[in-house]
C-alpha cells in the first residue's frame, strides 16, 4: 500500500506503513504497539500530520487580496505639515511609510495606494467636508 493520509487511529490494515507530510518529513503509523500513552502519542502526532497536511496544500488558504479601505473611526485634524521621510517595503504586498511626526503605524498595501490615486479628489474632497463638520481644520493648533 501507498502513504497513509490522515490519522487512521483504528484501521488495522494500515499498520507499519509510512506517511508522507511533506518532501522530507516521514511519520510511521504503528499505533498497535507500545504501552496505552505511546498510543496517544502515536495518535496526537497522526491529529498534528493531518492538520499540517491539510495547511500546507489547501487550495482556498486564505490570501493577502481582499483589503478593505474604510475611513479611520476619528477625524484626524492638524496635519497639513506632515510629510513623509521614508518608506520601508514590507515583502511584496505593501509599504511602511514613516512620517515626519515619527508616526509609522500601519503597512499600506498597493491596492490602498492604487484606490489613493484614483480617488485623490472625491477623497479629499470628502476630508475636508468631515473636518468642517466636526469644526477642525487641517491646520496645526497655534502655539500660544
Amino acid at each position: 500500500m501507498g502513504p497513509v493520509y490522515g490519522p487512521l487511529a483504528h484501521d488495522e490494515a494500515h499498520n507499519n506503513e509510512t506517511s508522507v507530510i511533506g518532501p522530507d518529513i516521514k511519520i510511521t503509523n504503528e499505533l498497535e504497539k507500545g504501552d496505552a500513552e505511546t498510543r496517544m502519542r502515536r495518535r496526537k502526532m497522526l491529529a498534528i500530520q493531518s492538520g499540517i497536511r491539510k495547511v500546507h496544500s489547501a487550495v482556498d488558504a486564505p490570501r493577502l487580496t481582499k483589503f478593505f479601505l474604510q475611513a479611520p473611526r476619528c477625524v484626524i485634524s492638524g496635519r497639513r505639515q506632515v510629510g513623509i521621510m521614508s518608506a520601508e517595503p514590507v515583502g511584496n504586498y505593501g509599504v511602511r511609510i514613516i512620517f515626519d511626526d515619527l508616526h509609522k503605524t500601519g503597512i499600506y498595501s498597493w491596492d490602498y495606494f492604487h484606490h489613493l490615486g484614483s480617488n485623490k479628489f472625491s477623497l479629499m474632497k470628502n476630508y475636508i467636508k468631515s473636518l468642517k463638520k466636526h469644526g477642525l481644520s487641517r491646520d496645526p493648533p497655534r502655539r500660544r
